[in-house]
This record gives C-alpha cells, structure tokens and sequence, in this order.
C-alpha cells in the first residue's frame, strides 16, 4: 500500500515572517478607519489562517460600512 506524499506544512513562510507595516507602501490614505482596516490586514499575515478569517470579516464590515457612509 502506498500512502499519499504530505503537502506544504502550515506556519510562516520559508525565511519568517513578515514584518508589520502600518498600511501598504507605509504611507496612510487619509481616512482613519480605512488606515485601521488596512494595519489590521497586515498584521492578519502574522496570525494562523484560521484567525485570519475573523479579521478579513471585521475589516469588510468597517468597509462597508465606511463606504455607506460617503453616500450620507
């Protein structure tokens, strides 16, 4: 009997993790919450995927949320 060869191991990448930025190209947009979202999304990186998801989802509320509020 042969058995299936395993996959990719989970945890950080090869060479660590990566660092902590405040918000894509380190520069912010201007908008608090949307700064927020995006510091948290970069910080998700660090966490294990299975609490990522909870972060990916409070992000797009404030998402969405923010973006119904420039309809106000």
């Amino acid at each position: 009997m042969t058995y299936p060869q395993p996959g990719p191991r989970p945890g950080p990448p090869p060479g660590g993790l990566p660092p902590v930025v405040s918000s894509p190209g380190g520069e912010d947009t201007g908008h608090p919450a949307v700064d927020a979202v995006l510091r948290s999304l970069a910080n998700a990186a660090r966490l294990a995927p299975a609490e990522q998801i909870a972060e990916f989802e409070a992000a797009h509320q404030v998402l969405q949320e923010t973006l119904a509020g420039i309809d106000r």
